[in-house]
């Protein structure tokens, strides 16, 4: 009985010996996680902004340069077509 109550000790101490190992292992991973996460991750979101920067400006430059003249000159297309209409039906 005693044989197996040492067994059952050396085999719990050396579980925990394995335990100890694996969790620092696990530590020393999650640490180069969080490093690779800020080293590479970081720029991808930066580089990602700058597009999204980039994509805005230039709906902003469209917006400006192309569409309000298009819309402001059918506009007034459409008034001076209605302005003839109204004129040649009387």
């Amino acid at each position: 009985m005693a044989f197996v109550r040492d067994l059952a000790i050396i085999l719990l101490a050396v579980e925990s010996l394995v335990i100890g190992v694996v969790l620092i292992i696990l530590v020393l991973e999650i640490r180069n996680l969080a490093k690779m996460l800020r080293d590479e991750i970081k720029p991808i979101l930066e580089s990602a902004d700058e597009t999204a920067r980039t994509v805005r400006g230039t709906t902003v430059f469209v917006s400006e340069n192309l569409v309000n003249p298009m819309v402001r000159a059918t506009s007034f297309a459409s008034g001076v077509a209605q302005a003839v209409r109204i004129l040649f039906r009387r």
